[in-house]
């Protein structure tokens, strides 16, 4: 990726991040707006689990420009891991905002208060749901155009919210039907929504921080052998992001090749796997002469 595209690749990331966060922040607006004045609980539960879509895309902002910024002497792999690492923080926002809901519902057990359900209420929520299942689908499509770890997770943080908005419109249902108690058990629900999500963005990715294997080595393997000149290829090894991929390998040659023409087949191997695998960013291939594994070499 040459630097003008790599400026537009982050431009656009950094761009689909702020119109979410000021979409992010008016829907939360509404919801906490309205929550706080029929004392809904899970509607103010809802309405902070917005605004914590909007500060989660603050996190994003900050983790894009560290990944943005260009190899250096220090960073000699790039550093788009700042990408991943600013989505832990999303999960920990997440976290806390599932704790701070869980310990409300508790309160609220213990001293109950009778929401009041309008009509109102039932259109606000539909509205907000339906501006949150836009700003999902857009921002998955684009993550995943992108490469991008910050959109995907942002995009699983919007799909909690549309799920919270459910449950939400949910509890009104039974408020109306006489059942108050519906919204403080509904307020813990979107809680264990929230944290769910949050285990799902540090599951994906703890993958990319603790080098798990990117790539299929038997993938790899089928391309490297359809080289010629290529004896056997082993000691497969893939780390990185999707869109960050470093492979390394060994690969076994003739004993009485050259070694230009074992430079040559070594270029051969690095530029088939880049043209066949895409976000591949290094190759590193050890070239041995097959007589060392005879030997039991290593």
């Amino acid at each position: 990726m040459n630097a003008k595209a790599h400026n537009k690749h982050w431009d656009n990331i950094r761009a689909i991040l702020i119109g979410v966060l000021l979409l992010n922040w008016l829907v939360a607006a509404f919801k906490l707006v309205f929550g706080y004045a029929v004392h809904s609980q899970s509607m103010v539960a809802d309405g902070y689990h917005s605004f914590a879509d909007g500060a989660s895309n603050i996190i994003g902002l900050v983790g894009i420009w560290y990944a943005s910024f260009p190899r250096d002497a220090d960073h000699p792999y790039g550093h788009k891991k700042y990408e991943t690492f600013a989505s832990i923080g999303i999960a920990i926002l997440l976290f806390v905002v599932c704790f701070n809901i869980l310990h409300e519902a508790l309160a609220r057990l213990l001293n109950p208060v009778i929401p009041q359900v309008t009509a109102v209420g039932f259109i606000i929520m539909f509205m907000t749901m339906c501006v949150n299942f836009v700003v999902m689908t857009f921002e998955r499509r684009k993550g995943k155009m992108l490469n991008s770890d910050i959109l995907v997770s942002d995009s699983m943080h919007t799909r909690a919210d549309i799920l919270t908005s459910l449950t939400v419109i949910t509890s009104f249902v039974f408020i109306k039907m006489g059942y108050p108690i519906v919204d403080t058990i509904f307020a813990a629900v979107i809680a264990l929504f929230i944290g769910y999500a949050g285990m799902e963005i540090l599951r994906k990715s703890s993958r990319v921080l603790c080098d798990e294997a990117v790539v299929d080595p038997e993938v790899i393997r089928k391309i490297v052998n359809s080289n010629e000149g290529v004896v056997q290829c082993h000691r497969i090894r893939t780390r990185g992001r999707k869109d960050d991929v470093y492979i390394d390998l060994h690969v076994l040659l003739d004993d009485n090749m050259s070694l230009k023409q074992a430079h040559e087949i070594s270029y051969l191997i690095e530029r088939s796997i880049k043209k066949q695998i895409p976000g591949v960013s290094d190759v590193v291939v050890h070239l041995e002469p097959v007589g060392s594994q005879r030997h039991g070499d290593r």
